[in-house]
């Protein structure tokens, strides 16, 4: 079964290089859209940019598979007089890693481009701990002499800002890039549903593909979708941690590495069975997996679906990730692939009208 085809890879490659911060998701979504069309049957869109695939229409029990599309990023908050821009987060961007980035402002003219400017080393007092990069001293130059040319430019407060380091693949097997969190996710899904379509699979149920937006500030394109599907099961795939990088703490954060399989996650917002499903396909298809455990939520779309609709059987398969929330995320192209085969392999499994209950 061959998994990424030089097709998949090129549209990989445009979609992790668009932008497609919380709440503009739109062009990241109309790339998705134009990759998945000849694999499904149907498509939906709602309100605030959620979009969803549907295949084998019209059954009575319906699954989900799920990434969000959205990525992190700032929005303009402030002017100053002498043309500088302050800025506040959209999502959890990391403030440590914005000195001397370039950057795209979005306005209504186009984009403008930008840095993150920060005190040369040599006017900064030695020793000093004092100047550290916080939200409220980063600040944007546009090369503007003052408030009003930046006007000019058509920045106002409100418009968001993003990075734009390109998507490359390092020593083979290393995809690296921003945004990977979650639009890796996203690709995993759409290739699931080519899989499903070129290996001819017939589902018993309706297969909802769900890329949601606005994960990255609270679930909410999830938590919206899910009322609008209500499904009876979910599979949903992000991002998590490989701690073991340096400065990383095990005992604290767990142990997942690249190159290891996907990880499957334990806590509350998992469904047992449904997770018990999942281990048991991957241990028949010689699929690589590590665990994790969340003592409380899981922090990802898993959580908004399980605690839906008076409760769905939900689980997390994820991706192990290096550097998350930076400009340079990290994954494993084998990890990918058996995100992939994962999913794939768990929705053949899944019987229609199939109960979840403990007993």
């Amino acid at each position: 079964m061959t998994l990424i085809k030089k097709t998949g890879l090129k549209f990989l490659t445009n979609y992790l290089n668009n932008a497609s911060p919380t709440g503009f998701e739109a062009p990241g979504q109309q790339l998705w859209l134009e990759y998945i069309k000849p694999y499904i049957d149907d498509y939906q869109l709602d309100n605030y940019g959620t979009l969803y695939g549907i295949i084998n229409p019209g059954k009575d029990y319906r699954v989900v598979i799920e990434a969000h599309a959205d990525e992190i990023s700032w929005f303009v908050n402030y002017i100053s007089e002498d043309g500088y821009i302050y800025v506040i987060r959209n999502g959890g961007s990391d403030q440590t890693i914005a000195p001397s980035k370039r950057v795209n402002i979005h306005t209504e003219k186009g984009l403008v481009r930008g840095v993150f400017g920060w005190p040369a080393i040599h006017t900064r007092k030695s020793g000093s701990n004092d100047l550290v990069p916080k939200t409220d001293n980063i600040f944007i130059d546009v090369g503007a002499k003052n408030k009003d040319e930046v006007a000019e430019m058509g920045i106002h407060v409100g418009c968001v800002i993003t990075y734009d380091d390109p998507f490359e693949i390092i020593n083979k097997d290393f995809y690296i890039g921003r945004a990977l969190d979650n639009r890796m996710g996203g690709f995993c899904i759409a290739e699931v549903a080519r899989l499903l379509h070129e290996n001819k699979v017939k589902l018993p149920y309706t297969l909802y593909v769900v890329n949601a937006v606005q994960e990255e500030i609270g679930l909410r394109g999830a938590e919206m979708i899910a009322n609008t599907i209500k499904p009876h099961v979910a599979l949903v795939t992000d991002v998590t941690h490989d701690t073991n990088t340096p400065m990383i703490e095990k005992k604290a954060q767990g142990d997942v590495k690249l190159g290891k399989g996907p990880a499957l996650t334990y806590g509350p917002a998992v469904h047992n069975k449904l997770l018990d499903l999942v281990i048991k396909t991957a241990e028949k298809k010689n699929i690589p997996i590590q665990r994790c455990a969340a003592s409380r939520s899981t922090g990802t779309d898993t959580d908004a679906f399980a605690y839906s609709n008076g409760g769905v059987p939900s689980t997390l398969i994820s991706l192990p990730l290096r550097y998350m929330h930076t400009t340079v995320e990290m994954a494993h192209r084998e990890d990918v692939e058996n995100v992939i085969r994962l999913m794939y392999e768990s929705l053949q499994v899944i019987k229609s009208g199939q109960s979840f209950k403990y007993f």
